[in-house]
């Protein structure tokens, strides 16, 4: 490591960063938590998280149970995810382009963006047939083992594939899991070839995905659009015959109208 890089930050707020990982410490598992299990999840010293915590909770972020006294989050966190979305030019130009693609494949139609080694859903075009697997707005699905992440990885020079795959943790989320790092960097490379990628079962069971690039004018890739045909209605060739065309085309249409 370079002496640059060992160099404190002078414009590195400690304070703010302590507040975001009390906000990301509740999740579906951790609903609620004490100031006891707030220190633990972040790594703060009981008093740091108590005024991290109590912050937070004049701002107006989170708050305490009346019967439990445990914390929450509140629902003004949500500005902050909407205020993204509002501000995000993809989404308007990807929308009508979604809606034929939920229309013309009869499944719910999604785009993702990348944030680190994950993609996260930004916009959702549902149908009224039955979804097995609930994916809303702003779930984060890791890139090695679903259709919208390898579709992404796939605009990227090999070198920096296999580091990324080499930087994420490539667990088995399912039976069908793939965690053989060259495995999945050769299901990146097919997409290449044929424009769209798939994960089958791999990170929900009866979940599949297919999945292809957005990319701009400079040809660098900005997020993914995918379908998840489920298991019970779909196979794996159906759904490449059928949807793949869908996907490319809906990817392809997306990619022709932006400008950055």
């Amino acid at each position: 490591m370079s002496t640059e890089s060992q160099r404190p930050d002078p414009l590195f707020n400690q304070s703010l960063e302590k507040g975001l990982e009390v906000l990301r410490a509740f999740n579906a598992v951790h609903r609620t938590l004490t100031l006891a299990e707030l220190a633990e999840l972040t790594g703060m010293t009981k008093s740091s998280a108590q005024r991290t915590v109590h912050t937070l909770e004049r701002l107006g972020y989170v708050d305490k149970h009346p019967q439990t006294r445990r914390f929450r989050l509140t629902p003004k966190v949500m500005e902050i995810g909407y205020n993204y979305l509002a501000a995000d030019a993809l989404i308007p130009v990807a929308s009508p382009y979604l809606s034929q693609l939920a229309n013309a494949s009869g499944e719910t139609a999604n785009l993702t963006e990348p944030v680190g080694l994950d993609m996260v859903y930004v916009a959702q075009l549902m149908t009224a047939k039955h979804v097995p697997v609930l994916t809303p707005v702003g779930m984060r699905i890791p890139m090695y083992c679903t259709s919208s992440g390898r579709a992404y990885l796939s605009t990227l020079p090999d070198e920096q594939v296999r580091a990324m795959l080499g930087a994420s943790a490539l667990v088995r989320r399912t039976p069908a899991t793939l965690t053989d790092a060259e495995a999945i960097f050769e299901r990146v490379v097919a997409c290449r070839s044929v424009g769209y990628a798939c994960n089958e079962e791999e990170l929900f069971l009866g979940d599949m995905g297919v999945g292809a690039p957005i990319v701009n004018n400079r040809g660098v890739a900005v997020g993914a659009v995918h379908v998840s045909p489920p298991a019970s209605r779909w196979t794996m060739a159906e759904a490449q015959k059928k949807l793949g065309p869908l996907v490319v085309e809906c990817a392809w249409a997306i990619s022709r109208s932006i400008g950055h």
